[in-house]
């Protein structure tokens, strides 16, 4: 939509889950996470869930399509919860956070990966929670929040770290 809101377009329309946008910095893209539940049993199982008002977020791949809406592709196909895509300030690489790599899917750790999908790249290494990972306009720093370092359970502190390639 519009800056003043005016003028809103809905973008996807696929049966599911599809949150958490951000635009590439040339605002050409968007990147987003999303399940589309594919088989009979897991539509009834979202419906019923929907009805109130829940989801299951085990299950969240990352998309990218247009900033209109089209040319809609998948980046990853783990199988995981893949969340906080932000884009890299050069618009070709996106990093988020995901428990790809925990068979209990309770650690995250932040990830990088091209925008076709290839070029998967581990970041953080972390036996708690990291995510929400955004840089700095100039891509010199990244912020993000994990629970390292926690006083209590739970706890989530924000990092700002330079960002070195």
């Amino acid at each position: 939509m519009d800056a003043n809101g005016r003028n809103v377009r809905r973008v996807t329309n696929e049966l599911g889950y599809d949150g958490g946008p951000f635009f590439s910095p040339d605002g050409r893209q968007i990147v987003y996470r999303a399940h589309h539940p594919q088989t009979e049993k897991d539509k009834s199982d979202y419906q019923s869930l929907l009805k109130d008002n829940l989801i299951r977020p085990s299950t969240l791949e990352l998309w990218v399509m247009n900033a209109d809406g089209s040319n809609k592709r998948q980046i990853t196909r783990n199988g995981k919860a893949n969340f906080a895509p932000y884009f890299f300030p050069d618009g070709k690489r996106i990093i988020f956070s995901s428990n790809m790599e925990d068979p209990k899917g309770r650690d995250f750790d932040l990830y990088k990966i091209n925008i076709d999908g290839s070029g998967l790249e581990r970041i953080t290494f972390n036996d708690t929670f990291d995510g929400f990972p955004m840089f700095s306009p100039n891509g010199t720093q990244i912020v993000f929040a994990s629970n390292r370092n926690a006083k209590a359970r739970g706890e989530t502190n924000v990092f700002i770290a330079d960002w070195v390639e």
